[in-house]
């Protein structure tokens, strides 16, 4: 059974490989019916957000060489980390007209979660819950509200995050001619039973 944690320096050439082989760029037209990465992150961009705390992996360890394979990551971060790929600004702008269980949303008081990729033979086993509720504990005690956007050509990433998470849709809109789904999620309630901290 796969283990979640917080990733290590070691793990980043997994966490390149996992994301460059789920890369929408890198995928066919039918390949990317089955979920694909739409943000491509580098070696500096990973060590940033893991010296932040936010970078989470699930791994695989072989029987035999005591080595580990990275088959999942999710990555966590401040709207300022984020804020070097335009969408985020765009979505940040966005924010105060937008509300999730009452509660206004800011920057202050919400983080951007993704992107997140679990490896194609991994899918379907459990291993997504259990990396963003490894990823949830990492993050709880900083933000009291996740934002994170999809790409409304992905359905599979959308009914990942909506069924099996239970995120709420918050916002709907366009970037650069691509339509998004905007998601919002309570960073107290466990996706593992709905325990709530």
């Amino acid at each position: 059974m796969p283990q979640t944690r917080p990733a290590k320096p070691t793990d980043i050439p997994g966490i390149l490989a996992l994301q460059n082989r789920n890369l929408l760029s890198n995928l066919s037209e039918a390949e990317q019916k089955n979920g694909f990465v739409t943000t491509a992150f580098t070696v500096a961009q990973i060590e940033v957000l893991m010296a932040d705390g936010g970078v989470f992996v699930a791994v695989e360890a072989s029987a035999n060489d005591q080595s580990e394979t990275v088959i999942g990551y999710a990555l966590a971060g401040t709207w300022a980390f984020f804020a070097q790929w335009p969408i985020f600004p765009f979505m940040l702008a966005r924010l105060p007209a937008l509300h999730f269980e009452g509660q206004a949303i800011t920057e202050a008081n919400s983080f951007q979660y993704g992107p997140v990729c679990i490896d194609a033979a991994y899918r379907g086993q459990g291993v997504f819950p259990r990396l963003f509720e490894t990823m949830r504990l990492g993050m709880c005690e900083r933000y009291p509200i996740g934002v994170t956007f999809i790409n409304r050509l992905n359905p599979h990433s959308y009914h990942a995050h909506t069924k099996k998470l239970g995120m709420t849709v918050i916002d709907e809109f366009e970037f650069n001619g691509r339509p998004y789904y905007g998601l919002a999620f309570d960073m107290a309630r466990s996706v593992l039973g709905g325990a709530v901290l």
